[in-house]
């Protein structure tokens, strides 16, 4: 739970540090005093995105912190898979924005997205605000509050996992089906095509070979011209090279034995005479054998001719590609023959999946029922308590086709009292009413959920008196166990029931407009709920009115 806040340079804050406690407080103050305004620095801890514009002005940056006992939430896990040191009775959240407009999160000082933020901060507090009430307008909620009670999501991930596969197959199915039909009716140029390109036999690096014999070809004269030459120079009359190197060769060996320097020089001329002897016989061959056919050039570029025209006619680079494109075209003729075979299996599955999701679906159903029926005779008693005695509320589950949650189209219906039809609660609840709905949901949620902290902005809209007082009451409850539970309120009746009162307000500064967050003692509470009770100008009656309400 939330023990200590800090704020710093945003928006009329310079410098805040409170510390809070578990159970059940109340924050009060006067209207624009900056309660919003600490709501919207904690909503910045838990992922809302920032704007610059709520630095204070003058600052450069401003710095939000907040401390949080987790020793009774298993929430080690989190921090394990996203690897940040864990410290159950001090986790340190902290987000930082600068004027220039970057914005910094840190989980125990470890650097974090946004998103990772907002996922531990979803587990460590709910904030319900007055729009929230708005939510009861919306099915995903309605059916959300549902499955939290239910606590059914093990089977609604493994329903999800079999849907988003039945998803998936029905796709393909439609896919495969629309392929299908766009192939038949182009059957025959699919079939011209590939006869084309089957009949060319073409064959991995068979241009690149054939682009080398036609340069060879094409140079013909060049070459044996040079093979000529290199033979007449190696193989020619008596003063070629060899014959010459072989006269060397034989008058140094003549003086060796009287002259043994030469030695050496003989045996190099030795191995150079055999290697240009063995060379010589390698040129006499080539051109032995060099034979060029115009006649085989032409058929060289001709075959070429044809290949780059297929590249050309089917915006290709290569032989490979024309080659996957040949296979591409085998395999959708191949699919054309077999394809009520393929459209069988597939539909055979798509049905299988269908059947697994319906099993699924039907079983989450009868959960969210027996979990309905519950809801509805608890929510009976709490709104009884709360000064609804004759209101009704049921919840409707309908089938509907199969979706990402099921088949179940969940609306809450609602009517105060016993001659008015129920219709659906956000249509026929006044305010007040609603306010009363969403707190009993709200603690019948806390019961399933170990949510550390929630914060009610003004959940008393349109209440007043008594049932103020049972409000109160049922939020101390659910700050008792082990939870820490805040409510912003005007009403001095819940404001008694705190066990711990702060106070916001402002000051008008020679800086500007500045606000304050304080912890009450008893004098002050006294004094504070006494002024809620009668305006500023506080009397004998309201004072004494007060300490009865705080039982002083």
């Amino acid at each position: 739970m939330l023990q200590k806040l800090y704020i710093k340079n945003f928006t009329l804050i310079d410098e805040l540090s409170i510390e809070l406690h578990p159970g059940f407080s109340v924050i009060t103050g006067e209207t624009g005093a900056g309660k919003s305004i600490i709501l919207g620095a904690i909503g910045l801890l838990l992922g809302q995105r920032a704007d610059s514009k709520s630095i204070k002005q003058g600052a450069d940056r401003c710095v939000i912190e907040a401390h949080f006992n987790l020793s009774h939430y298993d929430l080690k896990p989190f921090f394990d898979e996203n690897d940040i040191e864990y410290d159950d009775n001090d986790t340190i959240i902290r987000r930082e924005l600068t004027a220039a407009g970057k914005s910094r999160a840190f989980i125990n000082d470890t650097p974090v997205a946004l998103t990772m933020l907002k996922e531990l901060g979803d587990q460590l507090m709910d904030i319900h605000s007055q729009h929230q009430n708005l939510l009861l307008n919306k099915q995903d909620f309605q059916l959300n509050v549902v499955d939290i009670l239910t606590n059914n999501y093990a089977e609604l991930e493994a329903y999800q996992k079999w849907f988003s596969d039945y998803q998936q197959k029905t796709k393909e199915l439609t896919q495969l089906r629309e392929e299908i039909e766009r192939n038949r009716q182009n059957a025959d140029f699919l079939q011209f095509q590939y006869t084309e390109l089957d009949t060319a036999n073409l064959a991995e690096g068979e241009m690149e070979e054939l682009e080398q014999q036609s340069d060879t070809l094409s140079h013909a004269e060049d070459i044996k011209t040079a093979l000529y030459e290199a033979d007449s120079a190696l193989n020619g009359d008596e003063k070629n090279v060899v014959s010459q190197l072989k006269t060397a060769y034989n008058a140094l060996s003549g003086i060796s034995k009287v002259m043994p320097s030469t030695e050496e020089l003989t045996e190099r001329l030795d191995s150079c005479r055999i290697e240009l002897k063995d060379i010589a016989e390698e040129v006499s061959q080539l051109l032995e054998h060099t034979d060029f056919d115009p006649a085989e050039l032409e058929n060289i570029n001709n075959r070429l001719d044809q290949l780059y025209s297929l590249e050309k006619k089917y915006h290709v680079e290569s032989i490979h590609e024309l080659i996957s494109l040949r296979d591409d075209l085998k395999e959708k003729l191949s699919n054309i023959e077999n394809s009520d075979e393929a459209v069988s299996d597939l539909e055979k599955e798509v049905s299988r999946l269908k059947n697994l999701c319906t099993q699924h679906a039907e079983a989450i159903s009868k959960k969210r029922r027996a979990t309905a029926q519950h809801m509805r005779t608890q929510l009976a008693q709490r709104l009884e308590a709360l000064g609804m005695p004759h209101a009704r509320f049921d919840i409707s589950i309908t089938q509907t086709e199969l979706g990402k949650n099921g088949q179940d189209n969940v609306a809450f219906l609602f009517s105060a009292n016993t001659s008015t039809p129920l219709q659906p609660v956000s249509q026929v609840a006044s305010g007040g009413e609603i306010a009363r709905v969403m707190l009993s949901l709200k603690a019948m949620i806390s019961g399933a959920v170990k949510l550390p902290t929630i914060i009610f902005d003004e959940i008393d809209t349109g209440v007043s008196g008594k049932i103020a007082e049972k409000m109160a009451q049922i939020m101390q409850e659910m700050g008792r166990t082990e939870r820490q539970v805040i409510s912003i309120t005007h009403l001095p009746q819940i404001a008694a029931l705190g066990s711990h009162h702060y106070r916001v307000s402002k000051e008008e500064t020679k800086d500007g407009t500045v606000s304050h967050m304080t912890e009450l003692n008893n004098e002050e509470r006294i004094t504070e709920i006494a002024q809620m009770l009668s305006g500023s100008n506080i009397t004998k009656e309201a004072i004494a009115n007060a300490k009865q309400l705080l039982k002083l």
